[in-house]
């Protein structure tokens, strides 16, 4: 008996470290999708910039849309690079959630009344886990905005170097306008789902401290 709750405390010892790395993954990732923001809001000034100054420097107009380019092609490499970490967050949230039924497996060996709070966890770890995967397909429709708005760009360079006329030019700036305005909405969403996520697990370790207090009392009330 006394092994079995010291092999649980253990296990909920784990399961503690691996809630605080998955919270301090999905910082990571929301300070990401704030430098992402910023970037964004970056891209539209500096498309505001464009179309003030298109009638006067040309040139200066084809400088500032490499600048573009290449703020970009950077957004796309953090786009990549949260996916990455939003991967890697799935995958610790599945552990957690073995771990999980272990504990829970281990408790109908010892005592009933906590299984309501394993239960419990389990459903939070699933919402979790859903969440996560909402999180991750906007992610890749944000990736798949981007790209657009790379052709977008690259149409754009296209026709500042072949047009002779101001007005497509003018045209293309604004549904550039456009797709950066969807894609501040788009962060906007992620931004909020992100802090959701944040909650919830802030929820689910306080879930486990409790199991993991209950489960000492026991053990000390049967030593």
């Amino acid at each position: 008996m006394s092994v079995l709750l010291l092999l649980l405390l253990l296990l909920l010892l784990l399961l503690l470290l691996l809630l605080l790395l998955l919270l301090l993954l999905l910082l990571l990732l929301l300070l990401l999708l704030l430098l992402l923001l910023l970037l964004l809001l970056l891209l539209l000034l500096l498309l505001l910039l464009l179309l003030l100054l298109l009638l006067l420097l040309l040139l200066l107009l084809l400088l500032l849309l490499l600048l573009l380019l290449l703020l970009l092609l950077l957004l796309l490499l953090l786009i990549i690079i949260i996916i990455l970490l939003l991967l890697l967050l799935l995958l610790l949230l599945l552990l957690l959630l073995l771990l999980l039924v272990l504990l829970l497996l281990l408790l109908l060996l010892l005592l009933l009344p906590l299984l309501l709070l394993v239960l419990l966890l389990l459903l939070i770890l699933l919402l979790l886990l859903l969440l996560l995967l909402l999180l991750l397909l906007l992610l890749l429709l944000l990736l798949q905005q981007l790209l657009l708005l790379l052709l977008l760009l690259l149409l754009l360079l296209l026709l500042l170097t072949t047009t002779t006329t101001l007005l497509p030019l003018l045209l293309q700036l604004l549904l550039l306008l456009l797709r950066l305005l969807r894609l501040l909405l788009l962060l906007l969403l992620l931004l909020i789902i992100i802090i959701i996520i944040i909650i919830i697990i802030l929820l689910l370790l306080l879930l486990l401290l409790l199991l993991l207090l209950l489960l000492l009392i026991f053990y000390f009330y049967n030593y």
